[in-house]
């Protein structure tokens, strides 16, 4: 074992879709860094994903953006019940990757999943056989967190997407979710926003096949930095 791991017991239920040979008292060895900063909940989805044949479709749903003390509000009950709920089958989404109007549907796919009802039939009920839906009032906690909470998108209308770093960054944006509205950061904020962004892009593979991207054959950002910045929020006043 590599210096700075640790070991973690815990003890689980038995998913019928996870490995046949699953045992449920299981040991099993994450970082230092992880286990300290992993909840109860994410530690278990883990550890059920290693088990399952399923585990490497679960991690690459969504790639790990957040933990849930960084999630809007963290305290609130919207919060928790986002953190308590999604992991159970991918990373925690962040409520910034949708737009509020998209969340509403978002959340009634997911839950109609989560309660076996997905377009997979009989492999969906069996694969969500131990998987916990929220209830139809943590439902509503949960949209309406996520709502407000959600990305603001700019203006389809805006002068500035006619341009072509503007059409590029819209075709890039929106291959994973609306282009956001510049105005959400300012200029110097924007740079380490698309640096990460373009980590996602890569971890999703989403660039391929699109020639207006001029990907070679990795993503180039520098038209899109530059036109968030032109239309960026303005830096606060100096006191």
């Amino acid at each position: 074992m590599a210096a700075g791991n640790v070991i973690v017991t815990m003890v689980l239920p038995a998913p019928r879709w996870w490995m046949a040979a699953f045992v449920a008292t299981a040991t099993f060895a994450v970082s230092a860094a992880a286990a300290a900063s992993d909840t109860p909940e994410i530690a278990k989805a883990k550890y059920l994903w290693s088990q399952s044949p399923h585990g490497k479709m679960l991690e690459r749903i969504l790639p790990p953006t957040i933990e849930p003390r960084d999630l809007p509000e963290p305290r609130s009950e919207g919060a928790r019940l986002t953190a308590r709920y999604c992991v159970q089958c991918h990373y925690l989404p962040n409520p910034q990757m949708h737009t509020a109007a998209k969340w509403v549907p978002i959340v009634e796919r997911m839950v109609w999943r989560m309660q076996g009802r997905g377009n997979l039939g009989e492999l969906m009920k069996e694969m969500m056989a131990d998987i916990q839906a929220p209830s139809q009032e943590e439902v509503l906690i949960l949209t309406r967190y996520l709502r407000k909470h959600g990305l603001k998108e700019i203006d389809a209308g805006h002068p500035a997407l006619k341009s072509t770093a503007g059409q590029i960054f819209s075709i890039a944006c929106s291959q994973c979710h609306a282009p956001p509205d510049p105005l959400r950061h300012t200029a110097r904020e924007w740079p380490k926003v698309v640096k990460r962004m373009k980590r996602h892009m890569a971890w999703a593979n989403v660039v391929v096949g699109v020639s207006e991207l001029r990907t070679v054959p990795e993503l180039k950002t520098d038209e899109i930095v530059r036109f968030l910045q032109r239309n960026a929020r303005p830096e606060p006043k100096a006191k």
